[in-house]
């Protein structure tokens, strides 16, 4: 059977380091927001090139408590792309602000900055760019129209650590950026954990105070705050992992490479593209194709896993039917949603492996259909 995402094989190339850190935590009796926390949070922000990091609980409440933070709710709008998966949205509504949909580029995903000022009224407070599979959005252009606009931008990067734009580091580009190491990320952990990075001090205080039930000192709250906390064991496993990142997102680029060679021939199917002046760490490897279910049924057929990313655009969720969007507003997403489809990838696919599932989607897909 061949993965989607090997999580099994990458942890155990480390396992003998990860254990030594366990344990190095387990008998120093600190477990939450201890040493191993804030080496994470300098180590990270020097990395990426901030003047400062918060580490919470999951790169969920990475995006609600920068929301909070700058005291954006009820009233106002946030305008993010309706192709992402539900949290950069959802923290939006979740902190009572309204999040305000714009198409996607057709080719790298991302936001279109060509049609954001359409959106923009005397409510937008933000505006949320994902940098979609490990690929940049086009910051530059997106942080012209905030500073006209006089508007914030979060970096939704939860899917990018590593990538760069203009080769500065995703995370480093907005007025704060968030990032998530749920399992599956390219860094991630062995369950949930998360980071904001910022170089706005102030704003880190802020969270700082929030991600631990609006405190500076146990027991005397100034306002109201969120259990939002990282593990130490967590940590620790990100401080390995952070020293093989780099490596492992230049293997990821390599498969993309051997993807692209060996489909790039292949009339059926439309692969990703690295836009000029940005970097990608291929988080996933999405390809698109008007014969997406046949072909995840072959793959499976084979034990060979995919992925749909993703199979509703967010404007078209029944908890957004109070938004009266519908189908048909955003073109170019509603297309992604209806053909895109994940490949197996990750720094531990064997090439061998990968040629399996290119040989079977030229022999047994590409040339039933006479492409």
């Amino acid at each position: 059977m061949i993965q989607l995402i090997e999580l099994k094989e990458q942890f155990l190339s480390v396992k003998h380091e990860i254990l030594k850190e366990i344990e190095k935590v387990l008998e120093s009796g600190q477990y939450v927001l201890g040493p191993k926390v804030d080496e994470l949070e300098r180590k990270i922000a020097k990395k990426l090139g901030t003047l400062d990091a918060v580490a919470v609980a999951n790169g969920t409440d990475a995006l609600v408590l920068t929301l909070d933070a700058y005291g954006i709710g009820p009233g106002d709008e946030v305008i993010t792309s309706p192709f992402t998966f539900f949290a950069s949205a959802e923290a939006v509504s979740r902190v009572g602000a309204t999040p305000v949909f714009v198409d996607v580029e057709p080719e790298s995903y991302t936001l279109d900055p060509l049609k954001i000022e359409d959106k923009i009224t005397s409510a937008t407070k933000a505006i949320i760019p994902i940098h979609l599979f490990g690929q940049p959005a086009d910051m530059d252009e997106i942080k012209k129209i905030a500073k006209k606009h006089q508007l914030i931008v979060i970096e939704d990067a939860c899917q990018a650590f590593g990538a760069t734009y203009k080769n500065q580091p995703v995370g480093s580009i907005g007025d704060a950026a968030c990032f998530s190491f749920f399992p599956t990320k390219n860094l991630g952990t062995v369950g949930d954990g998360g980071i904001i990075t910022t170089s706005d001090l102030n704003l880190a205080s802020k969270l700082r105070n929030l991600r631990t039930h609006g405190t500076t000192q146990k027991y005397f709250h100034n306002s109201i705050g969120y259990n939002s906390r990282l593990d130490e064991i967590h940590a620790a496993i990100l401080l390995v992992l952070l020293d093989k990142i780099d490596e492992w997102n230049e293997k990821r680029n390599d498969l993309a490479a051997r993807y692209n060679k060996g489909l790039g021939n292949s009339n059926l199917f439309k692969l990703p593209k690295i836009k000029e002046n940005r970097s990608h760490i291929f988080h996933l490897y999405c390809v698109g194709s008007t014969l997406r279910e046949k072909i995840l049924q072959t793959l499976q057929n084979h034990d060979i896993h995919s992925g749909i990313y993703y199979p509703l655009c967010l404007h078209l969720q029944e908890v957004y039917s109070n938004l009266s969007y519908k189908k048909g507003d955003f073109p170019i997403a509603e297309g992604l949603s209806e053909t895109l489809f994940a490949l197996p990838m990750s720094p531990f696919l064997s090439e061998k492996d990968q040629d399996q599932v290119i040989s079977i989607l030229l022999n047994e897909v590409d040339n039933q259909d006479g492409c």
